[in-house]
């Protein structure tokens, strides 16, 4: 038999274990925030990569973003030397998860199988690409045992919440440094036929109008800030979102409408703070002296992020030419520059092959519309040779009712073998 023969009879041998792996992982409510079961579910792996050979790593991260004695922000990393020198490759899953939100018809975290599919939050995004890996490394090492190069497996923490407690933190440790790792396949749900070789650009900020606080009933002694953040929507409305859908990219961004630049007003805030729940009375008579929006700016390769900052900042000027009184503030929360890895990089075509032979087609190439941990092992890691691509439907993601296919758990999972087997060479 060939590789694919042989691999494809090793995961098929598998499909049980890949089917209750991945039940294993939706059953333990890795939810953030605020961050819950991580050590379980790092505890859960570790006793079963080591069971498969692995050498492993329990990593905290101390003192990152979220992390706290209540909260701690574990991290897994599991590697599996050959027995030649050669090419690590590295598969990278984070293990958190959204909440659940509400219209379930499922347990969210029941793991239940039903007409092929697994149920639960988190099973599309990602356990369900995180179990692929482990079956796919699996059914490699013991079909191979004897490949040159390094095998590892991470499961890391936040990345749902920008992943400072996982990727950024381990990158800064140098765990994905190209002198040591060389290839890295992130196994977020981008369909079993597309390979994602980048993101777009993010800039969230906080705008802040000012104003001047006085008795409701006298408004004109006051300057309300929400009227002047109602300028500041207004003119983004009429000027600044058409003058971002002229922006268009090169990037295969999907869906078709993320080839633009775009701007999402996160959330709005003005005047008196909201009180708590079990309050019953009656709000002051005030004018707001404060408002506040949130913005998240998506900017594409071609863009400069200091001309899209710039674009901001000169509208705000404008507005302040023009309008008596008139003050902001711009705060930076959050900034991540785009990032695409090469289509003739050894990985890329690599993957692209395996797709071809799994599927019968060509990989189709796409770009993610937001960002996720490529970010970190890109701009901190120095590492380049970075894809995603895993099992599941995107659309999936973070909705009620999340599932991820079997089959096409199977198929991905084959798809990561036969890559290894291209990547590391075998007796």
């Amino acid at each position: 038999m060939d590789s694919k023969d042989q691999l494809e009879t090793a995961i098929a041998a598998r499909r049980d274990d890949l089917i209750a792996l991945t039940q294993d992982l939706i059953r333990i409510p890795t939810l953030n925030p605020p961050g819950q079961n991580y050590r379980e579910i790092c505890d859960y792996l570790k006793q079963r990569l080591e069971a498969a050979g692995f050498t492993v790593d329990l990593i905290r991260a101390t003192g990152a973003l979220a992390d706290s004695d209540t909260y701690p922000r574990w991290n897994i990393v599991a590697r599996y030397e050959g027995g030649a020198a050669g090419d690590t490759v590295h598969f990278n899953s984070h293990h958190d998860v959204v909440e659940v939100g509400h219209g379930w018809t499922k347990p969210p975290f029941g793991g239940v199988l039903e007409d092929g599919s697994i149920y639960g939050r988190g099973a599309c995004d990602m356990k369900g690409g995180l179990a692929a890996s482990i079956i796919a490394a699996e059914a490699f090492i013991a079909t191979y045992p004897r490949f040159a190069g390094a095998i590892e497996i991470s499961a890391t923490a936040d990345e749902e919440s920008g992943g400072f407690g996982g990727v950024a933190y381990l990158a800064e440790q140098g765990r994905f440094d190209p002198a040591r790792v060389q290839h890295v396949i992130i196994p977020e749900p981008l369909q079993k036929d597309r390979i994602c070789l980048g993101h777009r650009g993010v800039w969230w900020a906080q705008v802040e109008t000012k104003g001047r606080i006085a008795h409701g009933s006298m408004p004109f002694l006051g300057d309300s800030a929400i009227s002047h953040m109602g300028a500041v929507l207004a003119e983004i409305e009429t000027h600044l979102l058409p003058l971002l859908a002229g922006k268009t990219t090169a990037m295969p961004v999907v869906p078709p409408q993320a080839r633009q630049s775009t701007l999402n007003i996160n959330s709005i805030h003005g005047g008196e703070a909201e009180q708590a729940e079990d309050y019953t009375g009656l709000p002051a008579p005030c004018v707001a002296d404060r408002c506040r929006i949130v913005i998240d700016r998506r900017f594409l390769i071609e863009e400069d992020i200091a001309a899209v900052k710039a674009e901001l900042t000169d509208m705000l000027e404008q507005i302040k030419a023009s309008r008596p009184r008139f003050d902001y503030e711009i705060s930076d929360l959050f900034e991540v520059q785009p990032s695409m890895t090469d289509e003739s990089s050894p990985l890329v075509q690599s993957v692209g092959q395996a797709i071809e032979r799994v599927l019968a087609q060509k990989a189709e190439y796409v770009v993610s519309p937001g960002t996720y941990d490529q970010k970190h092992i890109d701009r901190i890691g120095r590492l380049k040779n970075c894809i995603a691509y895993g099992p599941g439907i995107l659309e999936l993601a973070h909705q009620p009712d999340e599932w991820i296919g079997v089959d096409d758990m199977a198929d991905s999972a084959l798809v990561m073998a036969l890559t290894l087997a291209e990547l590391l060479p075998t007796a």
